[in-house]
């Protein structure tokens, strides 16, 4: 079992940077793959970046590939997402989710956070 909280979100300029983390509980969390996901208003979910269990393998969708990094810290039982270079259309509710490897289908992952919202004003 794990449990996965969100933290970091806010109101930020476009251009400007935040820093997503997610704190896991359960010792298991260094076995599962992380990714994150965000939803915008009117818009279906939609996939942002995962990483293996032990870090070694990330992938990025195209429309946030060179802005964003994903990371994580076992020892800590927590996963970051540092977001750079945010435009307005990077407003959603954050995700991060807990799956047993790496991908970018929500389908794959079997725990989630309860969100945290970034909004980006022009």
């Amino acid at each position: 079992q794990v449990q996965l909280v969100e933290s970091g979100g806010g109101l930020v300029q476009a251009g400007g940077s935040l820093r997503l983390s997610c704190a896991a509980s359960g010792r298991t969390f260094s076995t599962y793959a992380m990714g994150w996901f965000r939803q915008a208003p009117g818009k279906e979910r939609e996939f942002v970046a995962t990483i293996s269990w032990n870090g070694f393998s990330t992938y990025y969708a195209e429309s946030v590939k060179g802005r964003f990094t994903i990371s994580r810290d076992n020892a800590k039982l927590a996963g970051y997402l540092q977001m750079n270079s945010l435009t307005p259309e990077d407003t959603a509710v954050y995700y991060c989710a807990a799956a047993r490897t790496t991908g970018s289908t929500g389908g794959q992952y079997g725990y989630w956070g309860q969100g945290t919202q970034v909004t980006v004003s022009s």
